[in-house]
């Protein structure tokens, strides 16, 4: 059965109030995937659907975002609290904050203190910090325990953590002293001290530090949680693996947007965001490429002589001006990849600089002799030279601008992945032109056409 007939017939199900077949049909699936079921069937029986559920809070936690908000602008009351009180404290919190501000009036004094509490103290933390996507259901154990004892306490606490592979130990004023593995609770001996067992050198982010620099320790050492403390050492929360897999997934979405010169939103949906909207991200960095473009007018008009005298000139101008653009772009997404990665260092500009200017040399020097043929057949040898050299200025400036300019913004405090395709590709066609005509000015003024 394919699946579009297997929504058809899940809908029709559901249409009917055949709530157990409906709910026989997707016993098999994982949450992920009842999270697309929900969203591929109209809104009511997606609704319906999700009432019915075991684990729909899990459940619930897996769709995306504009997908929540569907879902909660028309959920029962009594069934967006419940909701809430299962769901794990770091999707809550991010549920919670996509609310309006009548929903989570609304919604707050009807929740458990526990809750109420967890989710305001979440709330308040930066985004893109640790703060922000930390969890606050961890695994404790206190100082001087046995082995057994610890086992014991494991056990009941697990219904509430988010994970016990890792349990963190932690003095009266919650303060962290080291971290116990499950697996070295289990080889432990029954009557053995966890004071001898735990890790006291341990890996640890601040509340405050930056949530992709969380992502990328988490991701360099390879750890399923890292603990979160404030200044003076009292532990907080933790950011589980898969938390640091969505931050990492969401910045590649931000720099891969920016490449392309849009404003980068986390929500944003190609098919569902509204076109006013999808206008609005684009708009912005469009307008000021046209006026960037201007300068590859002033270019032409001041060389408008010796194009009209040699107007074979104007057949090799866009190749020669693409050619630049497209090295330079190049050369900025790598140069953005390797910044984004710790690859490479501002103290590496110079060494990189080098290279990259040998590797554009070897570029150059191929295009050029492929268009100076062109340029041979279509004038003659001036016009093959001017074309060569021209192609190996453009093609060198290029690539120094492709690999200059995300160094330059990461100096400054701006974000290197701002060296979009289209910026790069602006600045070289600007350049592009200038250096074509101007050679072309050196070499055939007072050649006859």
């Amino acid at each position: 059965m394919s699946y579009n007939n297997f929504i058809f017939l899940l809908n029709d199900a559901l249409e009917h109030q055949h709530i157990q077949r409906a709910l026989d049909a997707v016993k098999t699936f994982k949450a992920a995937d009842l999270a697309d079921v929900l969203t591929q069937l109209p809104q009511q029986s997606g609704l319906l659907l999700l009432q019915h559920l075991p684990d729909r809070a899990y459940i619930f936690s897996y769709l995306k975002p504009v997908e929540q908000a569907r879902f909660m602008a028309v959920l029962d009351h009594k069934l967006l609290v419940s909701l809430f009180e299962d769901m794990p404290s770091d999707r809550r919190v991010d549920v919670f904050k996509r609310l309006n501000t009548e929903q989570q009036n609304t919604l707050l004094p009807v929740l458990a203190q526990a809750e109420r509490e967890d989710i305001r103290k979440l709330a308040a933390y930066k985004e893109g910090t640790a703060g922000a996507i930390m969890s606050s259901e961890y695994a404790t154990l206190k100082p001087g325990m046995t082995v057994m004892e610890a086992i014991r306490m494991l056990r009941e606490e697990a219904p509430d953590t988010e994970t016990i592979y890792f349990a963190y130990v932690l003095d009266d004023l919650r303060r962290l002293l080291g971290v116990l593995s499950l697996k070295e609770l289990i080889l432990g001996r029954e009557d053995q001290n966890i004071n001898e067992l735990m890790t006291t050198d341990i890996l640890q982010a601040k509340v405050s530090d930056d949530q992709d620099d969380v992502a990328k320790l988490i991701a360099r050492y390879d750890l399923l949680a890292l603990p979160v403390v404030d200044d003076a050492g009292i532990m907080l929360g933790i950011v589980t693996y898969d938390d640091a897999m969505d931050v990492a997934s969401d910045e590649a979405t931000e720099d891969f947007l920016k490449s392309g010169a849009i404003q980068a939103d986390d929500k944003l949906s190609l098919k569902t965001a509204p076109v006013f909207q999808l206008y609005q991200k684009r708009v912005y960095w469009l307008v000021i490429l046209v006026f960037g473009s201007l300068l590859s007018g002033i270019g032409i008009a001041h060389f408008e002589d010796i194009i009209a005298a040699h107007i074979v000139l104007v057949f090799f101008l866009p190749l020669l001006v693409g050619s630049g653009g497209n090295a330079g772009s190049q050369s900025a997404t790598l140069m953005v990849r390797a910044l984004a990665t710790g690859d490479v260092q501002f103290k590496d500009w110079f060494y990189l600089l080098g290279r990259e200017s040998l590797v554009a040399l070897c570029l150059g020097g191929t295009m050029a002799f492929a268009v100076s043929v062109l340029g041979y057949i279509r004038g003659d040898e001036m016009v093959a030279l001017v074309l060569a050299l021209s192609m190996m200025g453009i093609v060198m400036l290029g690539c120094l601008i492709g690999m200059s300019l995300p160094f330059v913004l990461n100096k400054i405090g701006l974000d290197p992945a701002s060296a979009s395709a289209p910026l790069v590709t602006s600045i070289c066609d600007a350049t592009g032109v200038l250096v074509y005509l101007f050679i072309a000015s050196q070499i055939l003024s007072g050649v006859s056409v």
